[in-house]
């Protein structure tokens, strides 16, 4: 069964099940293969699935917007405020919040896609607390991930798409990873990588005013174009976010 036929199996409408079939895909022909189809397999395993929820704008001004999941898919709420600043990009530059917004996947997926219309951007998610403290403990700090993207009037955007985790959960799920995996990647430096994981918890805790999961997106117009120098400089070296095997290319 092709994939949108499985989620539309799920109750998700025509759009919705287009939407998250496409993050799937893309997730799988980039390797991402936590973040690919096998989540279909996950969400039909959860038993409080409500694929006719929908996120909802609560507040917008010029620099600063709102959101609330309001019971949607992280991946859905995303799309939508993703849509929302390609629609009404900022003068300069915007800070968007979503509360109740989990799991939200590959979020190279969102960034890329504001890079492809000119717009810088960073993301940041938070996820249930599965990593500890090197030195040991109990969980603080979810395997949170961190998105850039740089536009380039050559085409091809910079994405950097990164967790602070060995392993993320998704490769746990799917049996490609033991679950001792999830924690701070960097051997004797992971303390850096747990006080990146920690640092974004707190930055979206405090920003989104609940206790669910959120995200924290940063969409700005570039002033500059440093990305095709950079790539002069790589001399055809594959950079972050370029398709495996190739260089330049999203």
């Amino acid at each position: 069964m092709q994939p949108e036929a499985r989620l539309a199996a799920l109750g998700f409408s025509e759009a919705d099940a287009a939407t998250l079939a496409a993050h799937f895909l893309d997730a799988e022909a980039r390797g991402k293969l936590g973040h690919g189809l096998s989540r279909i397999d996950w969400l039909e395993t959860l038993p409080a699935l409500r694929p006719d929820a929908r996120p909802r704008r609560l507040h917008a001004e010029p620099g600063y917007e709102r959101w609330d999941g309001n019971g949607a898919l992280g991946y859905l709420t995303l799309s939508a405020v993703v849509e929302a600043q390609l629609a009404n990009p900022p003068a300069h530059a915007r800070v968007v919040v979503a509360s109740n917004c989990f799991p939200t996947g590959m979020l190279g997926w969102y960034v890329r896609r504001l890079a492809g219309e000119g717009l810088a951007a960073a993301l940041t998610a938070t996820s249930p607390a599965r990593l500890a403290h090197p030195d040991g403990g109990e969980p603080l700090a979810g395997t949170n991930p961190l998105a850039l993207a740089i536009p380039s009037s050559d085409g091809a955007p910079v994405v950097v798409d990164v967790s602070p985790s060995k392993a993320t959960w998704g490769d746990v799920l799917r049996g490609a990873a033991p679950a001792e995996d999830v924690v701070p990647f960097g051997g004797d430096q992971a303390h850096k990588a747990f006080a990146l994981a920690l640092g974004l918890d707190l930055l979206v805790a405090s920003l989104t005013q609940e206790d669910d999961y959120g995200a924290v997106l940063l969409v700005a117009r570039p002033e500059a174009d440093p990305v095709p120098a950079l790539r002069a400089a790589a001399a055809g070296i594959r950079l972050p976010g370029d398709s495996p095997g190739t260089a330049g290319r999203p």
